[in-house]
């Protein structure tokens, strides 16, 4: 495994243990040229036989990784961690996959998100919902913040805020 931070291809598993229920394994390794410390996952290549259906008909093999960079995107300078992202996708693909279906709606991929990722950040929930839920305008975009406004007041105070209280 190349370092992340010099390159190097010379590096050793400090920690290994399993996630996700068992069907990931998370490394943690040290480079042995700039002693610095990453982390991997390792997956099985299951779903490879999954099609996604998109919004115009075509079909497309599942990839986990447009999942995660949809999320990074949405993400982008939020207080979010990457592994929580990587917690995000795993908690979504079980869900997926759980059907056992050989196709799956992108909506639905992007609802079962947005569903995860709302109660993570609303700010980049809403910026996830504007990609997912395709807003055509402001007024489209004004809703979804209005919606998350009404549903963080019926939570607890201080939980899930989308604007800090001066």
């Amino acid at each position: 495994m190349k370092c992340p931070f010099c390159g190097v291809d010379h590096d050793k598993v400090v920690d290994s243990r399993a996630t996700d229920s068992g069907r990931s394994i998370r490394r943690r390794r040290q480079c042995q040229n700039c002693d610095k410390r990453f982390t991997t996952y390792e997956h099985v290549e299951e779903t490879s036989r999954v099609a996604v259906v998109k919004n115009d008909g075509t079909r497309v093999p599942y990839d986990r990784q447009k999942m995660l960079d949809g999320l990074q995107k949405a993400c982008y300078k939020r207080p979010i961690p990457a592994e929580k992202m990587i917690e995000l996708c795993e908690e979504t693909e079980e869900e997926l996959f759980r059907r056992n279906e050989r196709e799956i709606n992108s909506l639905d991929i992007g609802k079962a998100v947005a569903e995860r990722l709302k109660k993570v950040d609303q700010v980049a929930y809403v910026r996830y919902a504007s990609v997912y839920k395709q807003f055509r305008d402001l007024d489209d975009f004004l809703d979804e913040v209005r919606d998350v406004l009404e549903t963080s007041q019926d939570e607890s105070p201080g939980q899930g805020q989308l604007f800090d209280a001066p």
